[in-house]
């Protein structure tokens, strides 16, 4: 039986500069490397562990073609394109098909696009994104999305050179589990979970408050009628993953309306909850948003909470601050139409 070596590997020496495809085999380490190096300051618990996967994958050699296609990161990885200069890995972009519904058009994703600093201002970004691109387009998608640090001034103006849009600024917040929960306001407002029947008021309070023109609920979450009011064969899968969905809501009971709701997300791989909240934009939100947040506190008040939500939102900022909840990143969401 053939051993799998753990040994770091030596880097390899390319032959040919220029643009080219990912090669899996021989590119998963000095990807990891140069993707780490770049991204450093902005790298989070998550990103760290793809660089550990990545090293990982990187050993097993020729089953590596098999494994990539069951394995997520190393299928969006192998879809991308580096750029080799004076023999060196020096330049990255992966792509990757994103999971929305079918009936909006096929997506995808650009990350990592990332340069050596030692060979940045060469224009070797802008060669990584036409490959990338050209590639798209020849694949017939509807549309590229992508996300970037709200500061990263020369990646916004290469992304606006390619054509992409801005579609909003968005922030994702953070709330220890080791805070005790506030003490909730008497708001006057009774917070219960989403009626199953009730999905296309929900869906209508969607539409209004978080349009996908300006990024529908958040990262890779459109707004969609999918979302809202999922197929057996979705609820099946979710089931299958452990995950699980809970939507707290606070009604116009007159109207038979929804004026806000927040969408609490966990599973097992999280190791966290995650939550987004979105309310009628056409009246005063403070109270509706203020009770479904020390709600959420209140529930998972020894869980650590992940919150993303529009930069631009004032009244949600200031409640999210008295909740004790600290900034992690601002993100810009751009968009590009094909």
């Amino acid at each position: 039986m053939t051993r799998i070596s753990l040994r770091p590997m030596a880097a390899p020496a390319f032959a040919q500069d220029g643009v080219r495809p990912v090669n899996l085999r021989t590119d998963l380490r000095p990807l990891a490397d140069l993707i780490e190096l770049v991204f450093a300051e902005s790298m989070d618990s998550s990103g760290r562990s793809a660089i550990r996967e990545m090293r990982y994958l990187s050993s097993l050699g020729y089953g590596l073609k098999l494994i990539a296609r069951l394995n997520e990161l190393a299928l969006g990885i192998s879809l991308g394109f580096v750029y080799v200069l004076d023999g060196k890995l020096v330049g990255n972009v992966s792509v990757y098909p994103a999971s929305y519904p079918s009936g909006m058009g096929e997506t995808w994703i650009l990350a990592n696009v990332g340069v050596h600093p030692d060979y940045q201002r060469r224009g070797i970004a802008g060669e990584l994104m036409r490959a990338s691109l050209e590639m798209i387009r020849r694949r017939g998608a509807a549309r590229v999305i992508l996300q970037v640090n709200y500061d990263n001034d020369a990646a916004l103006r290469l992304y606006e050179r390619a054509g992409f849009v801005y579609e909003r600024a968005w922030r994702v917040w953070r709330r220890s589990g080791f805070l005790r929960a506030p003490v909730p306001g008497d708001w006057g407002l009774q917070v219960s979970r989403l009626r199953q029947r009730d999905w296309q008021a929900e869906y209508a309070l969607a539409q209004a408050a978080r349009p996908n023109s300006r990024g529908g609920l958040g990262w890779l979450k459109p707004v969609h009628r999918a979302a809202f009011s999922p197929s057996v064969l979705r609820r099946l899968g979710s089931l299958v993953a452990l995950n699980s969905v809970e939507k707290l809501v606070v009604r116009d009971q007159a109207a038979g309306s929804i004026l806000a709701s927040c969408w609490i997300e966990g599973a097992l791989s999280f190791g966290n909850v995650r939550a987004w909240l979105f309310a009628d934009p056409a009246i005063d939100r403070h109270p509706h948003a203020a009770a479904l947040l020390e709600g959420l506190v209140s529930r998972y008040d020894r869980s650590t909470i992940l919150f993303e939500h529009p930069r631009d939102d004032e009244v949600v900022t200031g409640l999210l601050k008295t909740c004790r909840f600290t900034i992690t990143r601002d993100l810009w969401h751009l968009r590009l139409d094909l």
